[in-house]
């Protein structure tokens, strides 16, 4: 284990390499304490304590000792350039349950409002298709080279019709419909509740990626509320590009059509994975959980967290990887406070296509774990706080049989956060944290930060995570002959290819073999 000091640029981010999948440092970070009186801002240093160690792609199980504690956890600084205009306060997140304090000034002056991030998801085995056809047509899912961006669309058309039957069997096992609406909306009415209690009147909206109501629907009732103060919270507790980014870069892209947000105070609390109170709540339902086990102290905790492709991470810089791994190790830390010490490991769902994901794969570590003798197994889905198609069916459904043929006898899981009080409290502090910085707006000079991700502006935000909007890298440059993985990677480019261009004469023509057999209309619909 090899301890050191290091300087990491927000500009240019870094995330660590697969090979290194305990990426911690140790650096002194300078906050700034906030005065709301008179706006002024003393320095407070900040010590934080990590580790660096080497890791394997295969399956990881950790189980050893750490000694991190929430107060080396706490917070994060934006050391920036002040415009005159605006606040000489930068993004700052606390990691903390207490009661929260909240000035006067900022609940008083001003309509407060807080805007839920999501993906949506089909709420009848009829929107199945149309949800798919949003989700692919989102360039921040898949990323068409400069050439063939205006295939978008079709591309989306296609890849939908064809993957809708499938996705329909999953969402009629699992009732017929997604459940994320309701669950999302329960969320959103707890958080007003919570905040509240605190003195904090705040209106709570949804806004989904993908289906209703859509993040414009949102948008709309927040103008008509006269909100002149919003926070925007994604849903998701790890940033990633293709999750809270794309999201974001839809908000980005409203705001500035429109005269009435471009004026109105906002900032974003991007990931909250290290937040106090959603460790805790982690780590109680896993807790609970391990007491149905006959062994619970041989039960192997197996997190479950939605993957995504591997060039993402290592040259768009998405910080999902890293910041997925450190969550893990805080909830670890917590079951060890509580005297839970068991075997771990990390592994990556709902890969789809050629190109190489994150690994270890969920479903390849099953079966190893099987191999190696694990008999009792509780999955726990990291990267979801509401219950939807990827833990009640590919979860509950296709890991659990996977496992049982795979040797393990005794399978769990432990259920999405949900409206789990714990956690609506501590989602309720971090939006209460974040008033003193509503109205942060863009930065010119991002230079310091440690691995926990800064609140800030639409804009800066997706300028700090994707300052290029480069194109995304093949995931494999060399060209290699016989049965290879570049191999099979470029037979899939090759074929894809092929289907860009067989689709693009289809539609620019209104015949071939799609017509013929009713997969393509003669007109495609137009979708917003």
């Amino acid at each position: 284990m090899n301890h050191q000091s290091m300087n990491i640029r927000i500009q240019a981010p870094c995330p660590p390499s697969p090979s290194s999948p305990r990426f911690h440092h140790k650096t002194h970070l300078i906050l700034p304490r906030v005065n709301c009186s008179n706006e002024v801002a003393s320095n407070v240093v900040l010590q934080m304590e990590a580790s660096s160690d080497v890791g394997n792609l295969s399956i990881n199980v950790y189980k050893r000792k750490r000694t991190l504690e929430w107060s080396q956890k706490q917070s994060l600084l934006l050391k920036q350039q002040v415009n005159k205009d605006s606040m000489p306060l930068r993004a700052l997140v606390t990691s903390s349950t207490q009661d929260t304090q909240t000035p006067a000034s900022f609940v008083n002056d001003g309509k407060i409002g807080v805007l839920l991030l999501n993906l949506g998801g089909p709420e009848t085995l009829d929107d199945v298709q149309p949800f798919l056809f949003n989700l692919f047509a989102d360039p921040d899912i898949i990323r068409l080279p400069r050439l063939f961006r205006f295939l978008q669309k079709p591309l989306a058309q296609f890849i939908s019709v064809a993957r809708a039957p499938k996705s329909k069997e999953g969402y009629a096992s699992i009732g017929g419909g997604s459940p994320l609406r309701q669950i999302t909306d329960a969320q959103a009415s707890e958080l007003r509740k919570a905040l509240y209690e605190k003195n904090v009147p705040a209106e709570v909206y949804v806004g989904m990626r993908y289906w209703h109501p859509f993040t414009e629907e949102a948008i709309e009732q927040i103008k008509k509320d006269s909100v002149n103060k919003l926070v925007v919270l994604p849903l998701y507790p790890q940033f990633s590009i293709s999750t809270s980014g794309s999201s974001l870069r839809l908000l980005e892209s409203i705001f500035r059509e429109d005269e009435y947000l471009v004026n109105m105070q906002h900032t974003v609390i991007p990931s909250w994975y290290q937040r106090e109170g959603y460790i805790k709540s982690m780590a109680g339902l896993i807790e609970n959980e391990l007491k149905n086990f006959n062994n619970p102290e041989k039960v192997m905790i197996f997190f479950s967290a939605h993957g995504v492709p591997l060039a993402y991470v290592e040259e768009a810089g998405d910080p999902y990887k890293a910041e997925m791994e450190e969550c893990v190790d805080l909830i670890m830390e917590e079951l060890e406070r509580r005297k839970i010490n068991n075997p771990y490991t990390l592994a990556y769902q709902s890969r789809v296509g050629p190109v190489e994901w994150l690994k270890p794969y969920t479903d390849q570590t099953i079966i190893e774990l099987g191999q190696k003798g694990v008999k009792s197994l509780l999955a726990v889905p990291i990267s979801f706080v509401s219950e939807h198609i990827e833990t009640l069916e590919e979860i509950d459904v296709e890991y659990k049989e996977l496992a049982l043929e795979s040797g393990i006898v005794v399978w769990g899981r432990v259920p999405a956060l949900g409206c789990e009080p714990t956690f609506i409290r501590d989602l309720a502090d971090a939006v209460i944290e974040s008033l003193p910085y509503v109205g942060a707006m863009a930065v010119s000079n991002l230079e310091a930060r440690q691995s926990l991700v800064p609140l800030g502006s639409v804009e800066e935000l997706l300028a700090t995570y994707d300052s290029q909007r480069r194109e995304l890298p093949a995931p494999v440059t060399v060209w290699e002959w016989g049965f290879t993985k570049s191999a099979e990677t470029w037979n899939g480019r090759a074929a894809m290819l092929a289907v860009i261009v067989l689709l693009f004469l289809e539609v620019s023509t209104g015949e071939g073999f799609l017509h013929q057999w009713g997969v393509l209309p003669l007109q495609l619909p137009v979708f917003p």
